[in-house]
């Protein structure tokens, strides 16, 4: 496959960043989307190789983080918990997107590196 210019790589790597957001359409939507990115332009570029797995390290772990969150609703703080993390997961999702259409390289906090 042809090697992307840089633009594309930026543009790409931004798409698998907010491809995160379709879990608001459809359900595990932001493990599937940044998953279908990543796959098709991993080895046209390396930034995007990198930034697709980051996404998708990030979004298994968030993935993770409600579901335990969703446990401890029982005892009340699980509600809290679901909160934060929507209002985290938002508010990170644009950083990472805005960082790599710079170029940058966008390392999530709390992210578990499940795919190396």
């Amino acid at each position: 496959m042809a090697k992307m210019d840089e633009k594309q790589e930026r543009t790409w790597a931004m798409i698998c960043h907010l491809a995160a957001l379709g879990t608001f359409i459809v359900p595990l939507g932001n493990i599937i989307g940044p998953l279908i990115f990543w796959l098709i332009k991993k080895d046209e570029s390396s930034f995007v190789d990198d930034q697709g797995k980051e996404a998708l390290n990030f979004q298994i772990s968030f993935t993770i983080y409600c579901i335990i969150s969703v446990i401890l609703i029982v005892i009340v703080i699980g509600v809290f918990l679901l909160i934060g993390l929507l209002i985290l997961f938002i508010v990170l999702i644009i950083i990472a997107a805005i960082k790599s259409s710079e170029g940058e390289k966008f390392r999530y906090p709390f992210a578990i590196r499940f795919i190396k």
